[in-house]
């Protein structure tokens, strides 16, 4: 009987084995790392979105208004040194234990990145641009969306690539509050010793991260094709 529930177990997991590379986990294991992996792309997406919306009015609020950008500044890097142990817990009691306390705590996260990116980005337009558009009649807000944000692009979207690259690192954090993604693969291996989920978990975060990349890339060259001319 013991050599038929040995000949069962797997080759490279079970109560006498752990190592951490382990194929056979994988394939045993495809529909949970399948759920935690989605989980992990749409907090991950969810954040990073959040992170925008609140960033481009705090961005324009700075370039508008210059005594107030060392505040608008200041206020999205401070939020940057609460620690995750901290702030997660924090929002629990306005959030619950759900998604979205991670992605709210992630997208604030992402503020430290993406206000100086976005206000970086909105500086670098040339003010004989801005001076042509107003010529040809370009009000404030036409002048923002025609001229001024694509030609922001660049400059925002290498803050963005950077914002993704942490967000999806920090989205482990979530584990927390039950909602890691790939992190509560992470926080189950390190507790029960399991190299391969362990392991497995580290290198898809580490996937995701550069599959992320490129896709920014790919993005940002679609929206800004001129600048391939000037390369």
């Amino acid at each position: 009987m013991t050599l038929l529930v040995s000949a069962a177990e797997p080759s490279c997991y079970s109560r006498f084995v752990n190592e951490w590379f382990c194929w056979q986990y994988v394939d045993d294991r495809r529909g949970q790392i399948i759920d935690a992996l989605l989980e992990h792309v749409a907090i991950t997406v969810a954040a990073l979105l959040l992170g925008v919306l609140l960033a481009f009015p705090l961005a324009l609020l700075a370039r508008r208004h210059t005594r107030l950008e060392s505040m608008v500044l200041g206020f999205s890097a401070g939020l940057y040194t609460i620690p995750s142990l901290a702030l997660l817990p924090l929002l629990v009691p306005f959030t619950g234990l759900a998604p979205a306390t991670v992605v709210i705590g992630l997208g604030l996260y992402a503020l430290t990145i993406l206000v100086r990116a976005l206000l970086d980005g909105l500086r670098s337009v040339p003010d004989d641009v801005r001076e042509a558009a107003r010529g040809l009649g370009y009000g404030r807000a036409r002048m923002l969306t025609r001229i001024e944000l694509p030609l922001a692009l660049p400059v925002a979207m290498a803050g963005l690539r950077v914002a993704a690259v942490s967000t999806i690192a920090l989205t482990t954090v979530g584990t927390l509050v039950s909602y890691g993604g790939l992190g509560d693969l992470i926080s189950h291996g390190v507790q029960r010793d399991f190299r391969a989920e362990l392991m497995t978990a580290a290198v898809l975060c580490v996937v995701l991260a550069l599959l992320l990349d490129v896709v920014l890339v790919v993005v940002q060259r679609v929206l800004t094709p001129w600048t391939q001319g000037a390369r």
